[in-house]
């Protein structure tokens, strides 16, 4: 097997192989084409008028996939040990449940408030 046709192995996961620096190529190429599909998945919902929560929705996973993919390949997440990737992805993961959690509970508060202003006549 030639220079060319090696598969890359990163080092983190082979320690005892010959360390190889250089990711190939295509992996660089393959994400470029990928991140274009998904911004034009994304201008896509914008020029169908895509309203509503499902516009937010769709833009927001495109957004979180895209964001995912230049982390994981340009930043060199991927290759990373797992105990430093959740350190990195645990913490906004924690946020945004409890974003999650605090909506549900706003939109209850205001729902209540609905209820009972409605009832008193204010």
């Amino acid at each position: 097997m030639n220079e060319q046709e090696k598969p890359f192995k990163h080092p983190s996961f082979y320690p005892g192989d010959a360390v190889e620096t250089e990711h190939p190529f295509s992996l660089y190429i393959s994400c470029w084409i990928l991140l274009f599909v998904l911004s034009a998945f994304s201008y896509m919902v914008d020029l169908m008028e895509v309203q509503g929560y499902l516009r937010w929705f769709l833009v927001t996973i495109f957004a979180f996939l895209k964001a995912g993919l230049v982390v994981g390949v340009f930043m060199h997440m991927a290759w990373e040990r797992m105990a430093f990737l959740y350190a990195i992805t645990l913490p906004p993961l924690f946020l945004l449940a409890l974003v999650g959690i605090l909506a549900v509970d706003g939109a209850f508060v205001y729902y209540i408030r609905d209820l009972f202003m409605s009832l008193t006549g204010s």
